[in-house]
């Protein structure tokens, strides 16, 4: 392999010109030639035996060249790419120039991490949410309790919301029975929201024994043979059932749960809702620090960087549904998109994230962050207790560089969130409060 020429050019783009040399290239044939021979067959000759001058001479000297290029182009590419000193961040685009008995030739243009710089990232204003939990908030905590220990009772009144009316039904389209649209002996709670809309509204008002015919159009976003569609329900009410809930007392705290009162409960419940919007909005802050931070970024991303990592988080994402049984395009389906709309959120994602990745690298480099290796081993140790794994094995499959890039990041947003600044009040809530005061 040789390198002809190693030119930079627009968007962190550097164009080489690599050279594989003609006994590299004829090496290549050959292992190709001998990888198909046994499938190649030529008059004359037993299927696998013509040799590979009977085979060129037959379709041509240049019958194996495009599989050589597959076989020898990849290791002279990386092979260019460390002794040019180049990180590419896409994949690139390839281009023969020549090839031949003379071997091969073609253009790599690598697209490489752009130049970053960053300025007045410390003392960002950001607002760090506050986190409340407010008694509405531990009732709605204790809704789910409540449903638990609810009981279902027969009352003899007409169906309101939040009742279970007990129907048997039947959907007529055209005055024809449709498919799906019977049902005996369901429990509908009305207001739930669970039929097609506008039919729970008229269970309400019924009693057990009344039967009645319910007009309904279906939504345009319903099945393609119903949607759009005027149809009529037959409906009869076999039973009405009211929820009755229990009495929110010591006693029922006992039963629901591993406390002796309620207002162990209450507290308990609390508590875990308040850590966990702590939690949430400690990742919120963070998020507002990185986003106020990107604006302070100074780069030309390019495109083809973002692209790439739109499609790593693609494949990713591919991989971990294929081990659930799915396809990201049944995924995107199941949300109500298409494979379009889901890479339109990659794109927009990975744009945030490259920005993100490439304005603490230049926090990192202004600031002189350096890991050594003691604090690589130490992560690795971390990890290695973290997921109860041989300390050996994480070494051997850790690629240290990218750790101490990883860990360099990290200290150079903790160096940013330190230095954060609180948002300064309003004027004129100061001056409400310097009134009040007065």
């Amino acid at each position: 392999m040789n390198i002809k020429s190693n030119e930079k050019k627009e968007n962190s783009a550097v164009e080489l010109v690599i050279e594989v040399s003609p006994a590299e290239f004829e090496a290549a044939v050959d292992k190709v030639y001998n990888r198909q021979k046994k499938s190649i067959m030529i008059p004359g000759f037993r299927k696998g035996k013509a040799t590979r001058k009977m085979v060129e001479k037959m379709y041509g000297a240049e019958v194996f060249y495009n599989d050589a290029i597959s076989e020898c182009y990849p290791a002279a590419y990386e092979a260019a790419l460390a002794e040019a000193g180049l990180e590419p961040v896409a994949y690139p685009e390839l281009e023969v120039l020549e090839v031949g008995a003379a071997g091969l030739i073609f253009k790599a243009l690598v697209t490489v991490k752009p130049e970053a710089s960053i300025k007045d990232y410390k003392g960002l204003v950001v607002a760090k949410p506050e986190v409340k939990v407010s008694a509405a908030d531990v009732k709605a905590e204790l809704k789910p309790f409540i449903d638990r220990a609810s009981r279902l009772v027969s009352v003899e009144r007409k169906a309101k919301k939040g009742d279970v009316a007990v129907i048997d039904f039947e959907g007529f389209k055209d005055g024809v029975a449709f498919e799906g649209g019977k049902g005996e002996n369901y429990s509908l709670e009305l207001g739930s929201g669970t039929f097609v809309p506008g039919f729970e509204e008229q269970v309400i008002g019924m009693s057990a024994g009344d039967e009645k015919d319910i007009d309904i159009t279906f939504p345009e976003n319903y099945t393609p043979e119903l949607a759009g569609a005027a149809v009529v329900f037959k409906v009869k009410v076999t039973e009405v059932k009211e929820r009755q809930t229990p009495t929110l007392d010591d006693e029922f705290a006992k039963d629901v749960s591993e406390f002796e009162t309620l207002e162990e409960l209450k507290k308990d419940l609390s508590d875990k809702l308040k850590a966990r919007r702590k939690e949430q909005a400690e990742k919120d802050y963070e998020t507002a620090i990185l986003d106020a931070l990107v604006e302070k970024l100074e780069c030309e991303v390019p495109e083809a960087m973002v692209d790439y990592r739109a499609n790593k988080m693609l494949e990713d994402m591919n991989n971990r549904l294929q081990g659930s049984g799915l396809s990201l395009e049944a995924y995107a389906n199941m949300m109500g998109m298409n494979i379009e709309m889901m890479k339109a959120q990659a794109m927009e994602a990975a744009g945030r994230n490259v920005r993100v990745e490439l304005a603490l690298e230049a926090v990192a480099a202004a600031e002189g962050i350096v890991v050594t290796d003691e604090e690589a081993d130490a992560e690795m140790a971390r990890l290695a207790e973290q997921y109860k794994a041989d300390i050996a094995n994480i070494r051997a499959s850790m690629d240290v560089e990218a750790l101490k890039k990883d860990l360099a990041t990290k200290k150079a947003l903790e160096l940013v969130k330190a230095a954060v600044k609180k948002p300064a009040k309003k004027a004129k809530k100061a001056e409400e409060e310097t009134e009040e005061a007065e």
